[in-house]
């Protein structure tokens, strides 16, 4: 099977992420993420986790569980494989406010 890459940060929020989700990881989970990219790709999402499903849109979150902050292109390696998610954090290109716990298993979820 070949692997989706994104074009962009909408392109992988609306096409790549509901096929990379795993619904198992996410059983007992609810939660919103909120992701602000800065950059010419850049802009806010907000990620909801709910009842072992996923919704991703363009906005701002009231009370998000977890905020991840990152440059449009970091974000695209990311999600594209080419940038790993702790290499990431440990060399400031991801800033997140929340629960870490919260973020891994994100990650876990396919988010990135």
């Amino acid at each position: 099977m070949k692997k989706l890459e994104a074009n962009t940060p909408k392109d992988f929020f609306e096409k790549v992420l509901p096929t990379k989700f795993k619904p198992e990881k996410a059983e007992g989970f609810d939660g919103v993420a909120q992701v602000n990219l800065a950059g010419p790709m850049g802009g806010s999402w907000v990620i909801t986790v709910k009842n072992r499903k996923i919704d991703a849109k363009e906005g701002i979150a009231a009370k998000p569980d977890i905020t991840l902050k990152m440059k449009d292109e970091d974000f695209m390696a990311l999600v594209n494989g080419k940038l790993d998610a702790v290499t990431a954090f440990m060399s400031g290109k991801i800033e997140f406010n929340g629960s870490m716990a919260l973020g891994l298993r994100l990650m876990d979820m396919g988010l990135m």
